[in-house]
């Protein structure tokens, strides 16, 4: 008779040895039921490939039903470690024979030392974990993408995570010490002026709920959906030396503009451009720029006039009008979408159409050199150009009469039909040359070809 030689040889209890990856399974009796998340893995792969593993798995050896050692052992402390080095297997980052570092324990019931690893640990507190992270940053010099790869998470997160550790320290206290929820601190982080966050949490009544803090923060700021952000643009301003608010925590439409007077100063310059073209192109008296429409100018207004186009331009708008109408036959019965050609040959046609119906009207030659125009921000966020206001002081002179009986205008004789004076009138009391119609061109999604 013969017996079975030893297949392996068991370490010691306790004894610290290296084992191949391959050779470690889950212990059947591990406390953790429920698997390690994804996220888990992820990050405890990713802090692995940067720092190694800290801390040591512990094993015992596994045994067959006769009792005899397989080779293999199974881990009672460290699974999701060892979940994570499987997973750069996978990635190919290591072999599968990865020496790992274990200690061999052979005198705890493994059961109850998996569940003692689990119950008696107690993670950090989320305010330890928010300044540990900024300190990081700020120590070392990682940015949010680097400190992200070598935790195993986000940039996201570690923006969030840096933000609130910029907190003020004083409410960082407060939050520690129960006074602040989570939600609160989000909310004061979205400034990292630590003043400003704790005049307003000094302030703050019965009612402290997290958008009345945001509220409170941003008083002074500009909201980025305001008519004035809105014109200026995100680009220009930061690009003048302003500086976004961003709320990590919570959709903020693009943030708040935190210096209102440099937004103001920067919409000015903007419209005064814009004022400055019209009156080089247009030759108005004057141009004024305003951010609000000036209520009190107390000035007359006058208005276009209309006036008779020339055989030219009569036969170029009917011309357009008639392709337009040519092609808008043709396509606004189809089942596809425009060719780009057609497409965009109906936007010109429009385009001209519309430029040669703007010349029905005009101002007065003579308003144009005595008048002046507003241009003014919007309530969309867009230069609002109105025309035809008079100052007081470039009214024309009141007519006198001569000794003769005949009138005079500003030293200037006229006939007594007037012919010489002429005076302002809305373009509503003309009646247009002659009747028209337009036929608007169809979006591409909706002109079709069966």
């Amino acid at each position: 008779m013969t017996t079975k030689a030893k297949t392996a040889t068991v370490p010691e209890n306790g004894e610290t040895v290296f084992i191949p990856l391959n050779k470690l399974k889950k212990h059947p009796k591990n406390a953790r039921k429920t698997p390690h998340s994804e996220a888990s893995i992820e990050a405890k792969a990713a802090s692995i490939a940067v720092k190694g593993i800290l801390q040591n798995l512990v094993v015992e050896p596994e045994r067959d039903s006769e009792g005899e050692p397989t080779g293999c052992y199974l881990v009672s402390i460290g699974e999701g470690r060892r979940l994570a080095q499987m997973l750069r297997v996978k990635r190919k980052e290591i072999k599968k024979t990865e020496p790992i570092r274990c200690v061999i324990d052979t005198a705890n019931d493994a059961a109850e030392i998996s569940l003692d690893e689990n119950v008696t640990r107690e993670n950090l507190h989320p305010a330890d974990e928010f300044e540990r992270f900024r300190e990081l940053s700020e120590d070392r010099g990682w940015g949010a993408e680097e400190i992200a790869a070598r935790f195993g998470t986000s940039a996201h997160v570690v923006k969030q995570r840096l933000r609130l550790g910029a907190v003020s320290p004083k409410l960082i206290q407060v939050y520690r010490d129960g006074g602040l929820t989570m939600d609160q601190l989000q909310a004061f982080a979205i400034t990292d002026d630590h003043a400003r966050q704790e005049q307003v949490f000094e302030n703050l009544s019965y009612n402290k709920e997290s958008w009345i803090i945001r509220r409170d923060l941003t008083a002074c700021n500009v909201a980025a959906s305001d008519r004035r952000a809105v014109f200026v643009g995100a680009e220009a301003y930061t690009e003048a030396g302003g500086n976004i608010i961003r709320d990590l925590f919570t959709e903020d439409r693009g943030g708040f503009y935190e210096d209102a007077a440099l937004l103001d100063r920067l919409v000015l310059d903007k419209l005064e451009r814009i004022a400055a073209d019209i009156r080089k192109a247009e030759g108005w008296k004057w141009v004024s720029a305003h951010i609000d429409w000036p209520h009190a100018h107390g000035m007359r207004r006058t208005y276009p006039q209309t006036v008779e186009l020339s055989d030219e331009q009569e036969a170029a708008y009917d011309a357009a009008q008639e392709e337009l109408e040519r092609l808008t036959t043709e396509w606004e019965d189809g089942d596809t979408d425009l060719p780009p050609e057609v497409d965009q040959r109906l936007a010109e046609l429009e385009a001209e159409i519309e430029r040669i119906d703007a010349l029905r009207h005009a101002y007065d030659p003579d308003e144009i050199a005595r008048g002046g125009v507003f241009v003014v921000l919007s309530h969309e966020g867009e230069a609002r150009i109105e025309r035809g206001f008079i100052r007081a002081e470039d009214e024309a002179p009141e007519p006198e009469e001569a000794e003769d009986g005949e009138t005079v205008i500003d030293g200037v004789r006229v006939n007594g039909d007037g012919e010489a004076w002429r005076t302002t009138t809305r373009a509503s009391a003309f009646p247009r040359s002659r009747p028209r119609t337009r036929m608007r061109r169809k979006t591409a999604s909706r002109c079709r070809i069966r």
